[in-house]
């Protein structure tokens, strides 16, 4: 029966990137191995620990939530336990109702972006289609406005009829 946990770990601040990826690395391979599946890695980074470990003072924090079953974690605590890296770890088992929730949540952003990007999709393709009939509209726009351009000439009776554009004054 496989059960959501989260690991949080405190790595020692001395030990190089590398070093630390390679404890990652070591427990995703012990998830794999026995039938697990890490669902999020969430690194926090260097932060200041509350009371020094083994004279240090900060420490880089690391949060993992997993699918386990029960033997799994006794082997990942094992792992963890003969660890010089590690400075401290905690594995709680998470509450299933909060778990269902966040994986609702997460299927509803996912079926959202998945929307979003059939949409952008069908935009693009819209907007080659018009791109491609756009010659000859342009085409037939450019006629039309060469024919707005051309100046219109009004007839003697019309042009008695309009209004003098500037009012002339008489002056006596």
């Amino acid at each position: 029966m496989r059960r959501d946990y989260e690991l949080a770990l405190i790595i020692n601040p001395e030990v190089s990137e590398e070093e630390g990826r390679s404890t990652l690395e070591r427990i995703e391979q012990i998830v794999a191995t026995n039938g697990g599946q890490v669902v999020k890695v969430n690194q926090w980074g260097r932060r200041r620990m509350a009371y020094p470990i083994e004279k240090h003072r900060d420490g880089i924090y690391v949060f993992m939530d997993l699918i386990l079953t029960p033997e799994s974690v006794a082997e990942i605590d094992r792992t963890l336990k003969v660890s010089e890296i590690v400075l401290r770890h905690m594995v709680n088992r998470r509450d299933p109702k909060i778990v269902q929730k966040e994986r609702e949540e997460r299927a509803e952003r996912e079926a959202r972006a998945a929307a979003a990007a059939e949409s952008k999709a069908a935009e693009a393709q819209a907007a080659a289609v018009k791109q491609q009939e756009e010659p000859a509209a342009a085409e037939a726009e450019a006629e039309a406005e060469v024919e707005a351009e051309e100046p219109s000439v009004l007839s003697e009776v019309e042009a008695e009829d309009v209004p003098p554009a500037i009012e002339e004054s008489v002056e006596a």
